[in-house]
Order: C-alpha cells, then structure tokens, then sequence
C-alpha cells in the first residue's frame, strides 16, 4: 500500500528547485550543442554558453543530409532498434521470470554468473564474436547487430526483470499454477501486466544501447548502404574535423530520438507510484 507523507510548502519548495537544478546539469549541454550548431559553417564553438547564436543558420541540418545519406543511416538505426526492442524485452523477461522461480541456491549461482558476466570487458568479447558470426556468414548483416538480444542484450536487463517479478507474491504464481496455467501463461498474464515500469525501463535502455552503438556497426558492416548514424556521425567529423556547427547538427539528430523516447516513456516508471 503506498503511504502519502505531507509535504510543507518549503519542503515541496526545496524538491522542485532541487529537480530543477539536477535537470540544468543535464539539460546545458544539449542547450549548448543546440545552440552550437545553428551557428555559421566554419565557425568555432562557443567560448561561454551562448544561447541563441547570430545569425541562426537552419541550413546545417539540410545541409548534413545532402553531404552524406544520412536519411538512410537514420532509417537503418531505427530499423535495429525496433527489432531490438522487442526481442530484448521478451528474452530478458523471460530469462528474469525464469531466475526468480528458482530454487534459491540455484538463483544465487545464476544471479552471481550474471553479474559476473555483466563486469566482463566488452572488448573481451569483439575477437571472439567477430568469428562466430564470420562463421555463420552473419557479417555484413543487420542479424549480427541483433545477436545480443538472444541473451536479453544485457544481464543487467535480466536482473531488472527478476527483482520485478521477485516482487509477485508466491501464492499468486502457485493459485495460477493450481488453476492450470504454464509458465508461458503465468509470465503473460500474471508477470509481464505487474512488471510495465521494467519494461518501460529496459525499452529505453535497449533503444539507448542500440541506437548509439557504434563498435558493433564498424566491426560487423561492410555496406556502406548498411551503416547506422552512430557511423553517418563519425563520417561527418572525418569530411571536415573543423566544421563544428554541422558537427553539432549531426549530434543533435543523433540524441534527438533518444530525448523524445525518454519524455514519451517516463510515465511508464511511476505506475506504481501513481496507483
């Protein structure tokens, strides 16, 4: 049962300007790159915090596109992470419904593996995946991009949804068991319903994590028609290192997507707190 407590004036006072303070640190530097690239071609980037730049030259954006394709680049980044998404959710979901019914000497081992699994060095892995994939003719191939989301992408994504579903009563998960249901229904109708500030959180997190990756796209494309943003962007600052304004135009579509996520599905992290 959520318990209320009673806010004085000066204390709710003191948590809005708190938040507001904490949304400053985020929110100038995508101010500044913002303004930073709405600045004249050529130019360098501002000294101090400049807001509004003078002259303002919306032509950088048009101008970033007709340099390189990065409408297809756009297009090919979206494209991963709606499949990632999806997949990363349902494979971590289960994999996170599965650890917490468990036994609890065999979840303490698995949980351990997990974490031990989620401190291992990416690099670690490049070498090795990189043939396995060479091997099953996966390279030059959006499925190799996708390979993670078999193993729920991350296994920090894994433990989000078991301390979800950890929270699910047992007598809940035995009643639907008695009533007859499998494990495939009790997670769909019973788990996943009880679990949505999870998902929302892992949603973002794997957009996030596909979205901006760029070592898995320069290891595993060689097409250039097959590139994702991540790879437009570093094309661009190799075409002119000096050209900041287009520089910041390019970063600004790159995280655009990712804030416009972010507003959309941070209703989906207080359903427990708003019931």
């Amino acid at each position: 049962m959520m318990i209320r407590s009673e806010r004085t004036p000066w204390r709710t006072a003191g948590f809005h300007l708190t938040a507001l303070g904490v949304s400053l640190i985020f929110a100038v530097p995508v101010i500044w790159v913002l303004a930073a690239s709405l600045r004249l071609p050529g130019t360098p980037p501002p000294i101090d915090l400049e807001l509004i730049p003078d002259p303002i030259i919306w032509s950088n954006y048009v101008q970033i596109f007709e340099l390189l394709p990065l409408g297809r680049y756009l297009l090919n980044s979206f494209a991963v992470a709606a499949l990632a998404v999806p997949l990363t959710v349902v494979v971590a979901s289960w994999a996170g419904f599965a650890l917490a019914q468990l036994p609890e000497h065999v979840r303490t081992a698995f949980l351990a593996l997990a974490i031990v699994v989620r401190m291992t060095p990416i690099t670690a892995l490049w070498l090795t995946r990189f043939l396995v994939l060479n091997e099953l003719r996966l390279i030059d191939s959006y499925a190799a991009l996708l390979a993670p989301v078999w193993l729920g992408s991350s296994p920090l994504f894994v433990l989000i949804f078991y301390w979800s579903f950890r929270r699910i009563p047992a007598d809940v998960i035995e009643s639907a068991r008695l009533d007859g249901l499998g494990a495939l229904a009790i997670w769909r109708r019973i788990a996943l319903p009880l679990a949505r500030p999870a998902i929302g959180a892992v949603s973002v997190l794997t957009f996030v994590q596909y979205w901006s990756d760029f070592i898995n796209p320069l290891l595993y494309l060689k097409s250039e028609s097959r590139y994702t943003l991540p790879i437009g962007l570093r094309l661009l600052q190799q075409m002119d290192i000096t050209s900041w304004p287009l520089l910041m135009a390019g970063v600004m579509v790159m995280i655009a997507p990712i804030m416009i996520l972010f507003v959309l599905a941070q209703r989906a992290f207080w359903v427990e707190v708003r019931s």
